[in-house]
């Protein structure tokens, strides 16, 4: 009776992670990253694919926290690590899961980059802010 009752709980947890790890990723798609995060980020010619994830991922970490956005990064790097995970189990046995997982992490990867977009854009306000006092 138990058990019934944590599986389905586990379940309802799951998905609600999913739920809310693919609105932070469509939020994420509204907004621009600068052609300067994208220069930094070594990607002037294209969009945020696949595998820049961990590299934008690392390059937000260094700059100050801004505001709340630390609990949607560790979300959807969690996101991105199981899916990345459902790429290489799947890869050559269902390629139409491999190519939605690829597809999802280039998702997280933007998500990345207007993240890192962001703290960049506080930081520079903030140092503003701190040189016009004085």
């Amino acid at each position: 009776m138990i058990a019934p009752l944590i599986g389905a709980t586990l379940l309802a947890a799951a998905i609600q992670f999913v739920f809310y790890c693919r609105s932070a990723l469509a939020a994420a798609r509204k907004a621009e990253p600068s052609r300067q995060v994208l220069r930094v980020a070594g990607l002037e010619n294209r969009r945020p694919g696949s595998g820049d994830f961990q590299r934008l991922l690392e390059l937000a970490c260094l700059c100050p926290e801004h505001g709340k956005d630390e609990a949607r990064i560790r979300a959807v790097a969690s996101y991105y690590r199981a899916v990345r995970l459902l790429d290489r189990f799947f890869d050559r046995l269902l390629p139409e899961v491999s190519s939605w997982a690829k597809r999802e992490q280039g998702a997280c990867a933007y998500f990345a980059a207007v993240i890192l977009d962001r703290r960049i854009s506080s930081s520079r306000a903030l140092f503003l802010e701190r040189a016009n006092r004085l």
